[in-house]
Protein backbone atom coordinates (compact mmCIF):
# COMPACT_ATOMS: atom_id res chain seq x y z
CA UNK A 1 0.00 0.00 0.00
CA UNK A 2 1.15 3.55 -1.12
CA UNK A 3 2.48 5.85 1.52
CA UNK A 4 -0.29 9.36 1.45
CA UNK A 5 2.03 12.46 0.85
CA UNK A 6 0.68 15.65 2.78
CA UNK A 7 0.77 19.03 1.45
CA UNK A 8 2.71 21.70 3.65
CA UNK A 9 0.49 24.65 3.93
CA UNK A 10 1.43 27.58 6.26
CA UNK A 11 -0.24 29.07 8.88
CA UNK A 12 -1.73 32.70 9.44
CA UNK A 13 1.53 35.11 8.90
CA UNK A 14 4.37 32.59 8.11
CA UNK A 15 6.17 32.32 4.61
CA UNK A 16 8.29 29.40 3.42
CA UNK A 17 11.92 30.46 1.80
CA UNK A 18 14.39 28.57 0.09
CA UNK A 19 17.04 30.78 0.52
CA UNK A 20 19.79 31.72 -2.68
CA UNK A 21 22.36 29.05 -2.85
CA UNK A 22 25.59 30.70 -2.02
CA UNK A 23 28.16 30.74 -4.69
CA UNK A 24 31.29 30.82 -2.33
CA UNK A 25 33.02 34.09 -3.15
CA UNK A 26 31.82 37.22 -4.30
CA UNK A 27 33.33 40.40 -6.08
CA UNK A 28 32.78 43.71 -4.70
CA UNK A 29 31.20 46.48 -7.03
CA UNK A 30 35.16 47.76 -7.95
CA UNK A 31 36.50 44.20 -8.66
CA UNK A 32 38.15 42.94 -5.35
CA UNK A 33 37.00 39.28 -4.42
CA UNK A 34 35.31 38.76 -1.25
CA UNK A 35 36.05 35.40 -0.30
CA UNK A 36 33.23 32.85 1.27
CA UNK A 37 34.79 32.72 5.01
CA UNK A 38 34.80 36.56 5.37
CA UNK A 39 31.74 37.18 7.82
CA UNK A 40 28.96 39.62 7.11
CA UNK A 41 27.07 39.96 10.22
CA UNK A 42 24.71 42.31 9.29
CA UNK A 43 24.37 40.93 5.93
CA UNK A 44 20.55 40.24 4.13
CA UNK A 45 20.02 37.57 1.65
CA UNK A 46 17.60 36.88 -0.89
CA UNK A 47 15.41 33.96 -1.08
CA UNK A 48 12.58 32.51 -3.23
CA UNK A 49 8.97 31.88 -1.48
CA UNK A 50 7.60 28.52 -1.28
CA UNK A 51 5.03 29.28 1.05
CA UNK A 52 2.50 31.81 2.77
CA UNK A 53 0.30 31.27 5.34
CA UNK A 54 -3.57 32.74 4.84
CA UNK A 55 -2.51 36.17 6.56
CA UNK A 56 -0.06 37.10 4.60
CA UNK A 57 -0.44 40.31 2.00
CA UNK A 58 2.41 41.45 0.39
CA UNK A 59 4.52 38.34 -0.74
CA UNK A 60 3.18 35.83 -3.10
CA UNK A 61 4.69 32.70 -3.74
CA UNK A 62 7.60 32.75 -6.55
CA UNK A 63 8.31 36.34 -5.32
CA UNK A 64 12.30 37.08 -4.31
CA UNK A 65 12.21 38.46 -0.52
CA UNK A 66 15.24 40.00 1.35
CA UNK A 67 15.98 38.90 5.08
CA UNK A 68 18.26 38.21 7.47
CA UNK A 69 19.36 34.94 7.21
CA UNK A 70 20.01 34.28 11.22
CA UNK A 71 17.23 33.51 14.06
CA UNK A 72 15.02 32.25 11.44
CA UNK A 73 13.29 28.55 11.71
CA UNK A 74 15.31 26.08 9.79
CA UNK A 75 13.12 23.06 8.14
CA UNK A 76 14.49 20.43 6.02
CA UNK A 77 11.79 19.01 3.41
CA UNK A 78 12.75 16.19 0.95
CA UNK A 79 16.34 16.70 1.74
CA UNK A 80 16.20 20.62 0.49
CA UNK A 81 16.61 23.24 3.40
CA UNK A 82 13.82 26.16 4.19
CA UNK A 83 13.41 28.65 6.35
CA UNK A 84 10.04 29.36 7.97
CA UNK A 85 9.44 33.23 9.36
CA UNK A 86 7.04 35.58 9.80
CA UNK A 87 5.52 37.78 7.02
CA UNK A 88 6.65 40.79 9.18
CA UNK A 89 10.94 39.27 9.40
CA UNK A 90 10.91 40.08 5.48
CA UNK A 91 12.83 43.75 4.03
CA UNK A 92 11.94 43.67 0.71
CA UNK A 93 10.29 41.71 -2.28
CA UNK A 94 11.20 41.61 -5.66
CA UNK A 95 8.41 40.43 -8.37
CA UNK A 96 7.10 41.42 -11.46
CA UNK A 97 4.17 43.54 -10.28
CA UNK A 98 5.74 46.17 -8.38
CA UNK A 99 3.30 49.08 -6.55
CA UNK A 100 6.21 51.02 -4.83
CA UNK A 101 9.56 50.37 -6.69
CA UNK A 102 12.79 51.15 -6.11
CA UNK A 103 13.59 51.66 -9.71
CA UNK A 104 16.46 48.56 -9.16
CA UNK A 105 15.76 44.98 -10.57
CA UNK A 106 17.45 41.64 -9.86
Amino acid sequence: MAEPKFEIQMLHDRVMVRPEKESGERRSSGGIVIPATAEQSNRLVWGEVCGVGHNVRAVKVGDMVLYHDEDQFQVEVQGEQYLVMRERDLHAVANERPEYGTGLYL
